[in-house]
């Protein structure tokens, strides 16, 4: 992993306004500030339809989508290799939440935001694993001392 990679395992969400800062949370790259959400605020959707999500995602190069809400993007041939497998919920016609799983450069990753509707939309992330909530400030120092770590060579599928 080069020190220019985010690694992560996450689930995206619209950033609920109830949200309020949580107990800190430890692991194996740091010492993390997370938000207490409610739970029903999860129940909303992101502002962009599920339909005109996966139609950005097709105007992305080296990206395989499919119908069902999964989709995977990987790296050109050249240079530091790095994959996202994801797969995007529904509800009432609108993306509930987004699975995502990988590395990728930072550059990168806000493209594939911006297929969820970022930054118009706040966004915050859930790591799954530990199941807490960052905010998006807070996933990217995560996610870069994790990729500084390597600790994105356990999300790969091979």
């Amino acid at each position: 992993m080069s020190a220019d990679t985010y690694a992560f395992e996450i689930s995206l969400h619209r950033l609920a306004g109830e949200a309020v800062e949580g107990d800190p949370y430890t692991d194996a790259w740091g010492t993390w500030p997370t938000l207490a959400v409610p739970r029903e605020s999860l129940a909303t959707p992101l502002a962009r339809g599920f339909d005109e999500a996966f139609a950005a995602l097709d105007r992305v190069e080296r990206m395989f989508a499919e119908p069902d809400g999964s989709f995977v993007w990987a790296s050109p041939r050249e240079g530091t290799f790095w994959q996202v497998d994801g797969n995007a919920c529904e509800r009432d016609g609108r993306v509930l939440l987004v699975d995502m799983k990988g590395s990728c450069p930072p550059a990168e990753f806000d493209r594939l935001l911006e297929v969820w509707g970022w930054p118009a939309e706040s966004v915050m992330m859930h790591l799954v694993r530990p199941a807490v909530f960052l905010s998006e400030a807070t996933f990217r120092r995560h996610a870069v001392a994790r990729g500084d770590a390597g600790g994105g060579r356990d999300l790969r599928p091979w």
